[in-house]
């Protein structure tokens, strides 16, 4: 019999807590954490008076929302990764010279969330992306192009997790359809994706290679469907990303 693992469900529902706020969830009563997260109305009020007191959360008395210090959970990670600078130097140099926001994004269960960004000046996404924005990978390039190098083991345990939820008529939302397009994209090496996530959005991602199974790492870039065809991201920006992701994969040397 395997040992018995000592966790803590507190802990864990009070992360849930903290994770029920996002972009479409800035600020949130009560009520709606407690719906978001699975908890009771009174369950929610204590985690979310626990991180006003901890200095996580502030409350005008109805509404909470999170204070800049929860950075400093996700700082503590992100500086371990003593190879962001080199990245984010490698992504600017593709959208200087492509005109096209780059990005990079690891792999977390079911989501993939932003390390790096390079924004172009023109808005793509109908949200606004930065470090540690969460999307669920089955619908994103770079999630597609992480989920192809999972084992079968690691692959079930994504469906597991995942809620394959449609975002358009263009996302895949069955176990079928996203186990042929990972196929096609091991065999190509390279995932595109075409409004699959948001509208009028383009975007190709590469794995970068050699990285240890739990710290996959990807990068795109992304363009706007009324101005860029699916040819022409193969054909112009293809051999560009994946020179990026060899001089990431070296770290930097080859710049």
């Amino acid at each position: 019999m395997a040992p018995r693992i000592e966790t803590v469900a507190s802990f864990a529902k009070g992360l849930d807590v903290i994770r029920s706020f996002g972009v479409d969830a800035r600020r949130q009563t009560i009520t709606e954490v407690a719906a978001r997260t699975g908890m009771t109305r009174a369950g929610a009020r204590r985690f979310l008076h626990t991180l006003v007191e901890s200095g996580y959360a502030r409350t005008d008395g109805k509404h909470f929302e999170l204070t800049a210090r929860v950075l400093e959970l996700g700082n503590s990670y992100l500086s371990g990764m003593s190879e962001l600078e080199t990245v984010r130097d490698i992504l600017q140099d593709l959208t200087r010279e492509l005109g096209e926001s780059a990005s990079a994004a690891t792999l977390d269960g079911p989501d993939i969330i932003y390390v790096a960004r390079s924004p172009a000046r023109h808005r793509l996404m109908s949200i606004g992306l930065s470090v540690g924005t969460r999307f669920p990978a089955h619908a994103t390039s770079m999630g597609q192009a992480m989920l192809a190098q999972l084992s079968q083991n690691e692959f079930d345990r994504f469906m597991r997790e995942s809620r394959m939820e449609a975002f358009t008529p263009n996302t895949l939302t069955t176990r079928e359809q996203l186990r042929a397009r990972l196929a096609d994209v091991r065999q190509r090496g390279y995932a595109l994706v075409s409004e699959e996530l948001d509208y009028g959005v383009l975007s190709l991602a590469v794995a970068i290679p050699g990285r240890p199974a739990n710290a996959r790492l990807a990068i795109n870039l992304s363009a706007s469907a009324a101005r860029t065809s699916e040819a022409t991201m193969v054909e112009q920006f293809l051999p560009r990303l994946e020179r990026a992701a060899a001089q990431i994969a070296m770290g930097g040397s080859a710049r």
